[in-house]
């Protein structure tokens, strides 16, 4: 073991923590702990380059995102038993979400995730969210489709109820790591592919997208059109400053459900 780390602190608004997350994601093979309005990188290698990367990614977007950086060469002492340590089980609906350091839980349906690069625990509000309606809209032998897949979470808590699953996301880390996952849990899924939903020709019981408010607003007509009639559409990841892009771009659709949990909006439609 090196006697000396590296710890990246990124300060920036909460919404863009996990845009800028799944960008470090694809230039750091290293952990990642996310938290309201801040990113820490470790790494046992010099992380200057993520740092330039970052204030170079700051400058084609024009100042549109802010970040604060504070780069520190710390003592090693196992951060990575640290990190493990800081991450515990969570009960959403009627799922249990626990990495593989701690054991099953009686009387809830077990998912077992290790807390890695592709963002997607289940300790997000919009995860957790997207977990209870999962519990109250999926069925056993439904069609689902997890757009913007991340870690696998919530198609996995769609297997373990019985459904059928596709997956898909536009970052190969997420790809990765939701095969991992699967393998993992000992479950299949119909199909997973890296790209959006546009990729598929297929039409799905229930549409579940939990990404943010404007590339839902930009996908909007392909994920309808996903959609079976008397067919469900969960969406998730929007800010509730955002909430009413949102809405507009499904105002055809009835609602049947609103979620609000930490500024984290979820929103629960049906296609009639």
């Amino acid at each position: 073991m090196h006697k000396i780390y590296y710890e990246l602190t990124i300060t920036l608004k909460d919404e863009f923590v996990e845009f800028i997350a799944d960008f470090v994601a694809n230039i750091a093979g290293d952990g990642l702990e996310l938290s309201n309005g801040k990113i820490i990188v470790r790494s046992e290698s010099d992380l200057t380059y993520v740092k330039d990367a970052l204030v170079s990614l700051e400058g084609t977007l024009n100042g549109s995102i802010y970040m604060d950086y504070v780069l520190e060469e710390k003592k090693n002492e196992d951060w990575i038993k640290n990190y493990q340590n800081s991450i515990k089980p969570i009960e959403a609906g009627q799922f249990y979400i626990f990495p593989s350091w701690y054991t099953p839980k009686e009387g809830l349906i077990n998912i077992k995730i290790d807390p890695a690069l592709a963002f997607g625990s289940g300790h997000h509000a919009s995860t957790f969210s997207c977990l209870e309606t999962i519990s109250k809209f999926v069925k056993d032998g439904d069609t689902i489709i997890d757009v913007g897949c991340g870690s696998g979470i919530l198609g996995l808590a769609c297997r373990k109820i019985g459904a059928v699953v596709d997956l898909c996301d536009t970052d190969p880390v997420s790809i990765e790591s939701c095969k991992e996952n699967f393998i993992l849990n000992q479950e299949t899924y119909h199909d997973l592919w890296e790209g959006s939903i546009d990729k598929t020709k297929n039409t799905y019981d229930v549409v579940i997208a939990n990404i943010i408010a404007d590339v839902l607003k930009f996908i909007a007509k392909d994920l309808i059109s996903a959609c079976k009639t008397n067919g469900f559409l969960i969406l998730s990841g929007i800010l509730d400053k955002k909430e009413g892009l949102v809405k507009d771009s499904f105002k055809d659709l009835k609602l049947e459900q609103r979620i609000l949990k930490n500024e984290w909006v979820t929103l629960v439609y049906k296609k009639q």
